[in-house]
């Protein structure tokens, strides 16, 4: 579709340039023709249910007041949040990854034209991702007797582009201050704290609240008791999605204005920013202490090391592994809330072992696949059970300090069950880490920044049964101690 569109239009043009993005967007999004055709069947069905639905309420007045309106801004807000997450990730991808700007600054075309095409398909990639999951459901209802509700359609574009200019203005801020690559690694950690933010303040409420409610619900009725939604700014959201032409015009107008201005102000940072790219973020230093400490005695010391170095020097990495922190955490703290013990044992060993299995699956599978002397290796006078070893013992020593989380806040209660907990979880680690390290298909690390874990589906499947199945009898076994 997006070819067939791309082949009528000027090529270089703004809009040819903006289709060629969203066509790298979903090529990156793929996976073959079964994952097509099993995505394809998924948004039928969904279609379906929305038709459905729209059915049922097609002759079902709305009459939306302040508290539609709040939880419409309440999903806005999260939904900006996750898109904003997307955009900073979508454009550090295209300022450091995409390797199609010397071509494209190269050409004859207007820098303007390609910044422009730039933050109109980070935009566009943010909505299409969202959109697979809002406008299956919200068009038929839309169609089939609500037209009002369009509106969200308006609020959906709004957010956007609002979320595009704000990561691409982040990305190129981060690159001007602390330097191209230090800015990848802290792109990458506000990328993770920026879409946690919404559960991490929600999370922090319940804490400081004795009743038992959602960490969500507290923070609507602390809105709602500010007045948010019912009234100025805080209302055109819920406004503009069920339809008001007012605030459609003002959010809608106030977004694209926005991305008009970003298009022509971060025209200048934008080729500072991809001109620096390979820079480095400080002064040359003059190396201490000789080239002999890269250089270990044994081969499994030797390849250790270097798999934990390139698996650290990894930015993408860092934002796995801090997600999995950030939504951990609220976890840990019921070990400390109101000063009593922790209640909750056999669940959180559970947790321990699930999450830190499937951590060391993706590091296992990243240290072991992402290989670029491969060939190296298959003719070196060395077993290959030996690098195996010492390749899954590096991705399971990443995964180590979030691993002994959740046992510390086990041992609170029992020590005998956090020393269960942690053989169960470093057993799930090696034994799903060994499965990845055994069956992995080297390839060059550069080829992997797409990072999408291979395996197939059905091992990937095994992998999980093997970390739940042990995760249960984790928590099993820390019950009855």
């Amino acid at each position: 579709m997006i070819g067939w569109a791309m082949r009528r239009l000027p090529p270089g043009s703004l809009a040819w340039l903006t289709l060629h993005e969203l066509r790298g967007t979903t090529r990156a999004a793929g996976g073959g023709k079964t994952r097509w055709i099993v995505g394809a069947l998924v948004l039928l069905g969904y279609t379906g249910l929305g038709v459905f639905f729209g059915t049922v309420l097609a002759d079902e007045p709305f009459r939306p007041g302040p508290l539609a309106w709040l939880v419409v801004l309440i999903a806005a807000i999260l939904l900006f949040t996750f898109m904003t997450t997307q955009a900073l990730l979508a454009s550090q991808r295209t300022l450091y990854e995409a390797g199609d700007l010397d071509l494209l600054f190269s050409a004859p075309l207007d820098p303007r034209t390609i910044v422009s095409a730039k933050l109109l398909g980070i935009a566009g990639g943010v909505m299409l991702t969202f959109s697979i999951f809002l406008l299956p459901i919200l068009l038929p209802v839309a169609l089939l007797g609500h037209p009002e509700l369009l509106g969200a359609l308006a609020l959906l574009v709004a957010l956007a582009c609002t979320a595009a200019c704000l990561g691409l203005g982040v990305t190129l801020l981060l690159a001007r201050t602390v330097g191209p690559r230090a800015a990848r690694t802290l792109g990458q950690i506000l990328a993770a704290l920026t879409g946690a933010s919404v559960f991490l303040a929600t999370q922090i409420l319940n804490q400081h609240d004795d009743r038992r409610e959602s960490g969500t619900m507290l923070l609507f009725e602390a809105l709602r008791s500010r007045g948010y939604g019912s009234g100025g700014l805080s209302g055109l959201p819920g406004r503009a999605a069920f339809g008001d032409p007012l605030a459609m015009t003002l959010l809608l107008g106030g977004a694209l204005a926005l991305f008009a201005l970003a298009a022509w102000g971060m025209r200048h940072a934008f080729l500072h920013s991809y001109r620096a790219g390979g820079a480095r973020p400080a002064a040359n230093r003059t190396a201490k202490g000789g080239i002999a400490r890269h250089f270990h005695r044994g081969l499994f010391t030797s390849i250790f090391v270097k798999e934990l170095r390139l698996l650290l020097r990894d930015p993408a990495l860092i934002f796995q592994v801090l997600l999995r922190i950030v939504y951990l955490a609220p976890i840990l703290l019921l070990a400390f809330r109101d000063g009593r013990s922790l209640p909750m044992a056999p669940t959180l060993a559970f947790t321990s072992v699930v999450i830190a299995g499937q951590l060391v699956s993706s590091l296992a599978w990243l240290a072991a696949s992402a290989e670029d002397a491969p060939d190296l290796l298959k003719v070196a006078p060395v077993a290959k059970d030996d690098l195996d070893f010492a390749k899954l013992l590096a991705a399971m020593a990443l995964a180590a300090p979030l691993g002994v989380l959740l046992p510390i806040g086990i041992a609170l209660e029992t020590i005998p069950g956090a020393l269960v907990t942690l053989v169960f979880t470093a057993g799930a680690g090696g034994v799903v880490g060994y499965l990845e390290v055994a069956h992995a298909q080297p390839a060059p690390r550069s080829t992997f920044q797409r990072r999408q874990k291979g395996g197939g589906i059905v091992r990937n499947l095994i992998e999980f049964v093997i970390a739940l199945l042990l995760g249960l009898a984790a928590g099993v076994v820390v019950y009855f101690l």
